[in-house]
C-alpha cells in the first residue's frame, strides 16, 4: 500500500486533531508547516505490548498521554493539562507509567521549570508526582526537588520502582548520584555507586553493574562483578586523546558489550571478556566507513540478542533471529517507500511497534500483528506535510583538494531538473559531531521547496566516518575544514547541479562561524551568507565565563582540537571573524538568540558593532528569549521568512 494510503488513515484516525486541510500540490507549502509543533509525540509499547502508551495532541497543541488496548484499539487519555506538554513516557512494568513534562510553546530563555515526574496507572488512577517541577519551598511528602532527574525504570516485570539521578559535584568534574524510588509510595533508597561517578549502566535485572567516571581529562570504567559485589576498573584512558572503548549493553546473561577503535579506523561493537578485562578482538558488529552509532535488540523472553541497529548512510535494522527478520519483510512489503523501524515488546507478545520514516516523510507510527498481519495506524507527526512536494536527500563521498573523503548529502528540488540551481552550502554546528544524516529535515526541506539545492558536508572534524576524518579536523577551524566547504561547492558545480554565481553559506553554531569564515576568505565564491547563533571569536568561547562550555572542555578539549590560547594565539587571531570582520563585505544575515549560554549574544553584538560601519547589507536580528536555536514558531516564522525574501533578492536570476 502506497504512504499517502496510510496517510489518509492516519489523518482519519488521528483523533486529538480537529480539522487537517492538505497542502495543494502545486502551491508552496507554507513555511509554518516545517517548523510547527509535532501533532504526535510518539508511542511507546507497553513490555507485554497489550497496550501502547501515545502522545498526542489536540487542538491546543498540547501533546496528552493516552493508552491503548492494541487487541481492541480502545483508546483512554489518562492524563491531559491545559498549559502544559506530557513530552515523554515510560512504561515501569505492564501496569504503571511515568511521564515527564514541559512547554514546547516557550523559547529557552522563557522556561523556569524543570520536566518533573509522575507515575500513574495505564487507567489512569493511583496518579503519584514522584519530582516536582519547580522547587516551591513547601516540603512535599517523599516528593524529590527538582535537581533530581528521571534515568530510567528498574524493568523488571514486578517491580514499580525507577531510578533517579541528582546531579552533584563541581562545574570542573561533574557527578551524580543513583537512587531507586517506589512510584506507589514514594520510598527511596540509596545504591552503593563508585564516588565522583556521572554514568550508570544496569543490568536486566534491575542492579547496578557499571559506572563511569570522569576526572579532569581521564574516564575510568568501572564494574561492580555480581560474584563479589565488588567494584573494580576496567580501563582508564585519557578521554581527549586516547582511545578507550564505550559501555555499550548488558545482555540478559550479564555479557558485556561496547563500542571500541580496537586499533581500527572506525569504531565497532564488541563483547568484553569480563574476568580477563580485555575486548575479544573480533568484531559484533563492523561497518565499512562508518563508526558504529546505534543499539542491540535483546528478547528477554528468548535470552538472546535478536537485533542490531545501526547508521550507515540511513538507518537500519539487521535481524539475527530469523522469525523478526520475516516480520521485517512483511513489514516492508506494506510499507515499502520508508524506513521501518520494528520495536518488539521487552517481554514477547503478538504485536511490535512501527515507526516509519524517510527524507520526505516526517514521521508515521503504527502497530502491527504478526499473527494477523493487519497493520494499524496510531499517529502522523505533521499531517500538513505533503511528501509529493519534498525533495530526496542522497549521499554521497566527495574527494577534497588533498584527497581526504568528505561525506555528504545532497538535496536537490523536487520538481527541478537538477541543473545550474541556486546552492545553499549548509554547514553543521558541532562540529565534532557528525551533522548528516538521512531524514526529513525541515531547514533543507523548506529550501529545497523553494527551488534551492542544498549541499551538506560532514567536513573533516566531523565524527561518526571513523578517526581518520575526525582527526584531519583538529585545530583547522577556519583552515581545512574551511576548504572541504568550498570543495563541496565545487563538487556541485562541477556536477551540474550549482550556478557558480548563485551560492549562499549558512549554518547554526560552528555553521554561524564558517558562514563568517567563508565570506572573508573567499568572497568572490559565496553571493550570501546566513550566520545564526554563530561564533564570531575562538578566544571569547575561553573568555564568557557565562557560557554553558564546561571547564573540562574548556581546559582540554577546546585547547586539543580548537587551539590553545597561548601556544596557538597568532592562528586563533588569524581564523577569528571579529578580528577580519572589516573584509566581509558581502550580504548577510546575523542572528542570535538573547537567552543563548551556548553561544552568547555577545559574539554577535561584537561582530555586528565591527561591521555595520562598512557594510550596509547586514541584517541584524536578535530574539530575546531564545537560546542556541528558535523554539517558538512566531521566532521561527518570522526567521524563515526573512531568508526566503533574503535569497530571492541575492540568488535568484534577475
Amino acid at each position: 500500500m502506497k504512504i499517502s494510503k496510510w496517510k489518509s488513515l492516519l489523518i482519519a484516525a488521528f483523533i486529538c486533531c480537529s480539522s487537517i486541510v492538505q497542502a495543494e500540490t502545486k502551491a508552496l507549502p507554507p513555511i509554518e508547516s516545517f517548523f510547527k509543533l509535532n501533532n504526535f509525540g510518539g508511542a511507546n509499547l507497553a513490555p507485554d505490548g497489550k497496550h501502547v502508551a501515545l502522545l498526542m495532541a489536540g487542538p491546543d497543541q498540547r501533546l496528552a498521554l493516552a493508552v491503548m488496548d492494541t487487541a481492541t484499539n480502545k483508546l483512554q487519555v489518562i492524563a491531559k493539562y491545559s498549559n502544559l506538554d506530557i513530552v515523554s513516557v515510560t512504561w515501569i512494568n505492564n501496569h504503571r507509567l511515568a511521564y515527564t513534562m514541559g512547554d514546547r510553546q516557550l523559547a529557552a530563555g522563557q522556561q523556569r521549570m524543570g520536566p518533573g515526574l509522575i507515575a500513574i496507572d495505564k487507567d489512569g488512577k493511583n496518579e503519584r508526582e514522584i519530582i516536582e517541577r519547580n522547587n516551591t519551598g513547601s516540603a512535599k511528602f517523599r516528593v524529590l526537588g527538582p535537581r533530581y532527574q528521571f534515568y530510567g525504570a528498574v524493568g523488571t516485570p514486578d517491580s514499580n520502582d525507577i531510578f533517579v539521578i541528582q546531579g552533584s559535584g563541581t562545574r570542573k568534574n561533574p557527578s551524580a548520584t543513583l537512587m531507586r524510588v517506589n512510584t506507589t509510595d514514594g520510598v527511596m533508597t540509596g545504591i552503593n555507586s563508585p564516588l565522583n561517578t556521572s554514568g550508570f549502566m544496569v543490568d536486566g535485572k534491575g542492579e547496578l553493574r557499571l559506572a563511569v567516571r570522569r576526572i579532569e581529562k581521564q574516564t575510568a570504567i568501572l564494574y561492580k562483578d555480581p560474584k563479589n559485589e565488588t567494584w573494580r576498573t576496567l580501563i582508564e584512558f585519557d578521554n581527549v586523546n586516547e582511545d578507550g572503548f564505550s559501555p555499550t549493553a548488558i545482555a540478559p546473561d550479564g555479557t558485556l558489550y561496547v563500542t571500541s577503535h580496537n586499533g581500527s579506523d572506525t569504531k565497532s561493537v564488541y563483547k568484553y571478556d569480563l574476568e580477563n578485562n580485555r575486548i575479544i578482538p573480533t568484531p559484533l558488529v563492523e561497518l565499512t566507513g562508518f563508526d558504529f552509532n546505534g543499539g542491540l535488540i535483546f528478547s528477554r523472553s528468548l535470552n538472546k540478542l535478536i537485533g542490531v541497529r545501526y547508521e550507515t548512510d540511513a538507518q537500519g535494522t539487521a535481524w539475527l533471529d530469523e522469525s523478526f527478520k520475516k516480520i521485517q519483510e512483511k513489514v516492508d512489503a506494506l510499507l515499502p517507500n520508508t524506513i521501518n523501524r520494528i520495536t518488539p515488546p521487552r517481554d514477547g507478545g503478538e504485536v511490535v511497534q512501527v515507526s516509519s520514516f524517510s527524507d520526505t516523510i516526517p514521521g508515521l507510527s503504527f502497530i502491527y500483528n504478526t499473527v494477523s498481519g493487519k497493520l494499524s495506524p496510531l499517529g502522523i507527526s505533521r499531517p500538513e506535510i505533503d511528501e509529493r512536494q519534498m525533495s530526496y536527500k542522497n549521499f554521497v563521498r566527495i574527494k577534497a583538494r588533498d584527497g581526504l573523503e568528505i561525506p555528504t548529502y545532497i538535496t536537490l528540488p523536487r520538481n527541478s531538473n537538477g541543473k545550474n540551481l541556486p546552492l545553499i552550502v549548509m554547514v553543521h554546528g558541532g562540529p565534532y559531531v557528525r551533522g548528516g544524516s538521512w531524514g526529513w529535515d525541515p531547514q533543507v526541506q523548506l529550501l529545497a521547496s523553494r527551488g534551492y539545492a542544498v549541499i551538506e558536508p560532514d567536513f573533516r572534524g566531523s565524527e561518526g566516518y571513523g578517526k581518520k576524518l575526525f582527526q584531519s579536523g583538529w585545530k583547522q577551524w577556519g583552515l581545512k575544514m574551511q576548504d572541504d566547504l568550498d570543495d563541496a561547492r565545487q563538487w556541485a558545480i562541477d556536477q551540474g547541479y550549482a550556478d557558480p554565481n548563485r551560492v549562499c553559506m549558512a549554518g547554526a553554531s560552528y555553521g554561524g562561524y564558517a558562514t563568517l569564515m567563508g565570506l572573508i576568505r573567499n568572497p568572490d565564491l559565496y553571493r550570501c551568507g546566513i550566520s545564526w547563533v554563530g561564533v564570531s571569536d575562538i578566544n571569547l568561547l575561553y573568555d564568557v565565563s557565562w557560557s554553558d562550555n564546561s571547564e573540562q572542555w574548556q581546559k582540554y578539549g577546546m585547547p586539543f582540537l580548537i587551539g590553545d590560547q597561548e601556544k596557538d594565539a597568532a592562528q586563533l587571531k588569524a581564523t577569528s571573524p571579529l578580528e577580519q570582520a572589516a573584509r566581509l563585505k558581502n550580504p548577510l544575515i546575523l542572528a542570535y538568540g538573547a537567552a543563548d549560554y551556548r553561544v552568547p549574544l555577545v559574539h554577535g553584538t561584537k561582530f555586528y558593532d565591527a561591521i555595520k560601519d562598512h557594510n550596509k547589507d547586514v541584517e541584524w536580528i536578535v530574539y530575546k528569549d531564545e537560546g542556541h536555536g528558535w523554539r517558538r514558531l512566531d521566532n521561527n516564522l518570522d526567521f524563515w521568512s526573512r531568508v526566503e525574501k533574503f535569497l530571492e533578492k541575492h540568488l535568484q536570476k534577475k
